[in-house]
């Protein structure tokens, strides 16, 4: 439990440098920074990344929106098989696509986008924590929360005249959405030999009304196909077995 101790506090300092890796190539920079040291018998880190497919409850008429996701993970074994798993989705979208138009109280764009369409995209940074076990040598199920802090909004009215979508307005609408997400998450996954990197899918079903506007409701859900990357676990998993 001491080296645990140890590596727990080295993560505390490091994360709010994780915060500000804004760069093409991420995990370059965070190999950079962190190397092998956070990676040991109880702890694994890495770079989580994939595609997400989200949907907004309450909304009749909107259908669900493709996005990718990146980030970073980390998985601390508690006993035996069992672990949290949790880390930081720094860019994670959510939304949805096909919603109705509403006043944008200006006479010009109110008649250029009436019968338009909107896609509404959502950006949050996604911190889900979850109870992991691993079964069956490789695969594993994790089952937990997630929670979602809201960096922007964005309503995109979407028209056509002379070629399909050639006419688009752009609402910032991050005074009408939450702050603040939370929900249930869970799924599960499989752990490749050697290189021990992890495939697998989560679910999250939110929980809280996103929408400040008394006569519309809507919650986020949002399924996740995901690859974890772990950052020298890997290699000295090969390594070992040679």
């Amino acid at each position: 439990m001491k080296g645990l101790t140890l590596n727990l506090k080295t993560i505390f300092l490091i994360l709010p440098s994780i915060f500000v890796v804004q760069t093409a190539s991420p995990q370059v920079l965070i190999s950079i920074l962190l190397g092998d040291k956070l990676n040991s018998d109880n702890l694994e880190f890495g770079i989580d990344g994939g595609f997400n497919r989200s949907y907004l409850s309450g909304i009749a008429e909107a259908k669900g929106m493709n996005h990718f996701h990146l980030g970073f993970y980390f998985d601390i074994r508690l006993k035996n098989e069992w672990f949290i798993n949790t880390g930081v989705r720094v860019k994670s979208n959510v939304g949805a696509e096909n919603i109705n138009p509403y006043p944008l109280d200006n006479e010009e764009l109110d008649s250029v986008f009436s019968d338009s369409h909107i896609t509404r995209n959502i950006g949050y940074f996604y911190v889900p924590i979850h109870v992991k076990y691993k079964f069956c040598k490789q695969f594993f199920i994790n089952a937990g929360i997630q929670a979602g802090l809201r960096n922007k909004a964005q309503d995109q009215f979407i028209n056509s005249y002379y070629d399909k979508n050639d006419v688009v307005f752009k609402n910032d609408i991050k005074n009408r959405i939450k702050r603040l997400d939370f929900g249930l998450s869970g799924g599960l996954g499989y752990k490749f030999q050697g290189n021990g990197m992890n495939l697998g899918f989560t679910y999250y079903y939110g929980l809280v009304n996103i929408d400040k506007l008394v006569e519309q409701k809507s919650n986020n859900s949002t399924f996740y196909l995901y690859m974890d990357i772990p950052i020298g676990a890997g290699y000295k998993e090969a390594k070992q077995q040679n």
